[in-house]
Parts: structure tokens; sequence; C-alpha cells
């Protein structure tokens, strides 16, 4: 799909919304391109620091696996 039949769907749908949903769907695209300015990044010796400490539990087998994680998930899912 183009970007000109992108923008034409997307400016047909947009009147379609309430105020309230316009003014979400706005948050969801700035959240998509990170122009959230109120959020601060951590630095360089902080995300090392994360990324070490996350290494640690993983090498203590402190962790969920991943299936783990979507039996515990779909318990809380409605079918």
């Amino acid at each position: 799909m183009t970007a000109t039949a992108i923008k034409k769907q997307f400016d047909g749908y947009l009147p379609l919304l309430s105020n309230k949903q316009q003014t979400l769907l706005l948050e969801m695209v700035k959240s998509f391109l990170n122009v959230d300015n109120d959020t601060k990044r951590i630095t360089r010796k902080q995300y090392n620091k994360e990324i070490t400490e996350a290494v640690a539990r993983i090498e203590n087998d402190n962790f969920v696996k991943h299936e783990d994680a979507l039996n515990e998930l779909s318990k809380y899912i409605s079918k």
C-alpha cells in the first residue's frame, strides 16, 4: 500500500473517531515516534548496568521461560 493510499484512508477514518479516540490515537503515534519529551533516556552506564544485572539473573536461573509466561497469561485472557 502506498503512503498516499494510507494517508487517504487515515484521513477518511479520523473524523469518524470521537475526540477521546483521536487523542488516544495521537498519543499512540507519538509513542511510535518516541516524541514524548517527558521521557528521560538512561545513560549508557545505566543501560550496561541493567544488562549485566539481567545476565546475572539468567545465569542464576532467576527467570521465567516464555512458554511459562504465556501459560500464566492465558489464565487471564477470556476465550
